[in-house]
């Protein structure tokens, strides 16, 4: 039976979709699944896999974990719990994990459940659903676990689960972009908020709770004083700015040319200034501190060459490091010519996933881009785009020589940044002087108190 023809005897799902955009809808309205996914099948082993077609119209296990509140932390509750870490504490912590991912998972699955029938049909969107509940189903029958032996062996199964999910930001991307002209902006960015936010939770949790077991299994004890899991205690944002900076300005000077454009400048890469209080340390994860500001730059880089075109020498980028009794904040200026273009009317627009307020969303290019990559999977990290990073390494360790392999531009650097920045209580915030350059602000509470932004 093909999808359609499915769908087509299900008359009540089409009725109940178009009402959506009106609001949520039951639980029970919800979007077809996927041909193969209907089949049932024998898996090795000889065990049964329920049909998804299943899981589609009786969701009495769903609607008992979204009916759960999830237990947001603050990132001071995070270190707290894993700086005195032990076997006991890892097993609780394990057990933790193991009950909280499958209530988040629940309500992004609710989420998407509420999505009118022709945003589920499109390209992407059914894959995350089906990765979503696959994940949901194998948390929630995940045993308890009593012994650090078992611990190990779920650190590994959570592993999967998050290479199994390296595809959901580009499908996602892709999905939504496409379902741009069928939902209401405020609606799409919405949406696409809280499932991307819900997915750095997820991953925090995991890759925290899977850190914290490295460290027990190392006794490394001058290793957990600095870094707690995957949080460090004393993260020097100005090596974070020299370390951005350094693998940054290793590209080729024609890395963002355009092929059918004007050819750019082949001047040295901006030279990056840094004042203020340089001496900057607070409690952070540095992988989303350095993503922003890497992401941030990238864009800085960029847009000052193209404005630049035949500048023997580009102009500065200026970072400003303030540190107050509560917040950290960082100030990028370039010169870049501002963000002014037809597409756009605000700077904000730029975070935005519909192509109403950001007319590239539906450029061929983009969803190319996100078609190549939703096959090659992401995580959005700085890692992934420098190939060798080495988060520990020290302030004057030599910086490789392979430079940056950058992502295809897909339009997900500033949302992904602003949603980092946003996830413990932050802010950014882009102010463009038109003809001239941008101003970027960012801001991040250093007090770990703010709990974490996720919405249900």
């Amino acid at each position: 039976m093909s999808w359609l023809s499915f769908s087509a005897s299900l008359p009540m799902f089409a009725s109940r979709a178009s009402s959506t955009s009106a609001g949520k809808v039951p639980l029970r309205a919800l979007p077809p699944p996927s041909r193969a996914a209907i089949c049932s099948s024998h898996p090795p082993g000889g065990r049964r896999r329920i049909s998804t077609a299943v899981h589609f119209y009786q969701n009495r296990q769903l609607e008992a974990y979204a009916s759960k509140p999830a237990t947001r932390l603050t990132l001071r509750q995070l270190v707290y719990f894993g700086k005195y870490m032990n076997e006991d504490r890892l097993v609780k912590s394990a057990n933790y994990v193991r009950t909280e991912l499958p209530i988040r998972i629940a309500h992004r699955l609710r989420d998407m459940q509420a999505l009118p029938y022709v945003v589920v049909t499109q390209e992407g969107v059914a894959q995350v659903y089906e990765l979503y509940w696959n994940a949901f189903d194998k948390l929630r029958r995940y045993p308890e676990i009593m012994t650090l032996e078992q611990n190990e062996a779920f650190c590994k199964f959570v592993r999967g689960l998050l290479d199994d999910h390296k595809s959901v930001i580009p499908n996602l991307s892709l999905g939504l972009s496409l379902s741009s002209p069928y939902l209401l902006p405020d609606r799409l960015d919405t949406f696409m908020r809280r499932m991307l936010v819900s997915r750095i939770s997820r991953r925090v949790l995991a890759e925290h709770h899977i850190a914290l077991t490295e460290s027990v299994k190392s006794r490394d004890q001058s290793h957990s004083q600095e870094n707690v899991g995957i949080i460090c205690t004393g993260l020097q944002v100005q090596e974070s700015l020299e370390r951005c900076t350094s693998y940054l300005r290793r590209r080729p000077h024609n890395v963002e040319e355009d092929p059918l454009g004007e050819p750019l400048s082949d001047a040295e890469w901006s030279e990056v200034i840094v004042d203020g209080h340089k001496d900057t340390r607070f409690a952070y994860i540095r992988e989303h501190l350095e993503y922003i500001i890497f992401e941030l730059l990238k864009n800085s880089f960029r847009a000052t060459r193209a404005k630049h075109r035949t500048a023997p020498v580009l102009p500065p980028i200026r970072i400003t490091v303030i540190s107050s009794d509560n917040d950290v904040y960082l100030r990028i200026s370039d010169q870049g010519g501002g963000l002014a273009s037809a597409g756009i009317q605000s700077p904000s627009d730029l975070f935005s996933f519909s192509h109403v307020r950001n007319a590239t969303r539906l450029a061929d290019a983009r969803l190319g881009a996100l078609r190549t990559l939703s096959q090659q999977g992401m995580t959005a990290t700085v890692s992934e785009q420098i190939g060798q990073w080495q988060a520990e390494s020290e302030r004057d360790a030599d910086v490789p020589a392979v430079g940056v392999n950058p992502h295809p531009r897909i339009g997900i650097g500033l949302p992904m940044s602003n949603i980092y920045a946003t996830y413990f209580g932050g802010s950014l915030e882009l102010v463009s002087l038109d003809g001239y350059g941008t101003d970027v602000y960012v801001r991040l509470p250093k007090l770990g108190k703010n709990l974490e932004g996720i919405e249900l």
